[in-house]
């Protein structure tokens, strides 16, 4: 293999796409549930449908990550960096696993069909049971929490490498050959 400076084109546009999909639905997410308004029936519809989109845009990421040559972290960056780096980059794969499959399981149940655009219906895994619906409830927004902290901190140190240090990790997500 050979070392690359940049994300593949492929990469940089799961990763910009999946970006804008999953900021959006935690702010669709936080916002329905302080809300009863009209508009929160089809808010609901709308998470459950973009939540699939993106638990299927995620495994389509995570075999795009196995097959492809990413660039490497800079010689000059520290261990402890290395292994935040790289526990930060696990746990935003574990999030956008998690949240979408417990909402999924959080739907099933409360008895829910998750119905995807209309279009179909996924299949209920789990029996109506309040003690599940309770736990993937709570999984599911401890997940979204989990994750608004990972998005700050990947934020964070992108801004750190490209506005601070300037060592080519920001630019490695942006630029390509």
């Amino acid at each position: 293999m050979h070392a690359t400076k940049h994300y593949s084109a492929t990469s940089r546009l799961l990763h910009w796409a999946m970006a804008l999909l999953l900021i959006s639905m935690l702010f669709l997410g936080l916002s329905m549930v302080q809300s009863l308004a009209v508009w929160q029936v089809e808010a609901v519809a709308l998470h459950k449908s973009f939540g699939i989109v993106a638990l299927i845009l995620v495994i389509i990421r995570l075999i795009n990550t196995w097959r492809s040559v990413s660039p490497s972290l800079p010689n000059e960056l520290s261990q402890l960096q290395r292994i935040a780096a790289s526990a930060t980059h696990t746990g935003l794969y574990i999030s956008m696993l998690l949240m979408p499959l417990s909402g999924w399981l959080m739907q099933n149940a409360d008895g829910r069909v998750v119905n995807v655009f209309g279009l179909f219906s996924l299949p209920n895994l789990i029996a109506v049971d309040i003690r599940y619906f309770a736990f993937f409830r709570e999984v599911h927004a401890l997940a979204a929490w989990v994750f608004l902290l990972l998005i700050f901190m990947h934020i964070s140190a992108a801004l750190y490498h490209g506005l601070i240090k300037s060592d080519g990790v920001f630019s490695s997500m942006f630029k390509g050959k």
